[in-house]
């Protein structure tokens, strides 16, 4: 029973572990997709600069050493600093980068809606509540009706 449940385990384990191995080892691709260039500021897969190119060779030979991807990463910051990461960290100041546009987002949308509210309720308004616009009235009209029978064709 016990060699049974040794040999299910075995199974399991040379199934599963090859798929989290490979889940693990760093792809030049993925990363390139994740870094920027610390000279120009683009993604490190679009970027064409020296640095850029010495910043791929460093990447290239952490891989061959068999470094995880996080691993690399970690490396990177290390070497260039933060500003290297495409995405920031999810903590600290670095998380206002997520934050902020969302807020703004949500601010404009409120503000847009009371705009529009107020430009709706106005427009309701001045039908209802205000007299219509009365034409001239005594002499000014009579002034008009003259001025305006000089030009019936």
């Amino acid at each position: 029973m016990k060699a049974r449940l040794a040999l299910v385990a075995l199974a399991l384990f040379a199934a599963f572990a090859p798929s989290t191995f490979a889940a693990q080892r760093a792809s030049l691709i993925e990363i390139e997709k994740q870094v920027m260039c610390p000279v120009c500021g683009t993604l490190l897969q679009l970027a064409e600069s020296p640095q850029a190119q010495r910043e791929k060779a460093f990447i290239r030979r952490l891989i061959a050493e068999g470094k995880t991807e996080a691993q690399v990463k970690d490396a990177l910051v290390a070497e260039y600093g933060e500003e290297v990461l495409a995405l920031p960290q999810g903590s600290g100041f670095s998380l206002s980068a997520y934050v902020v546009p969302i807020v703004a987002f949500l601010v404009a949308a409120v503000a847009l809606a009371i705009g529009v509210l107020r430009w709706r309720r106005a427009g309701r308004g001045d039908e209802s509540d205000g007299p219509a616009a009365a034409g001239p009235k005594g002499d000014d009209a009579e002034r008009l009706d003259a001025d305006l029978a000089r030009y019936d064709l």
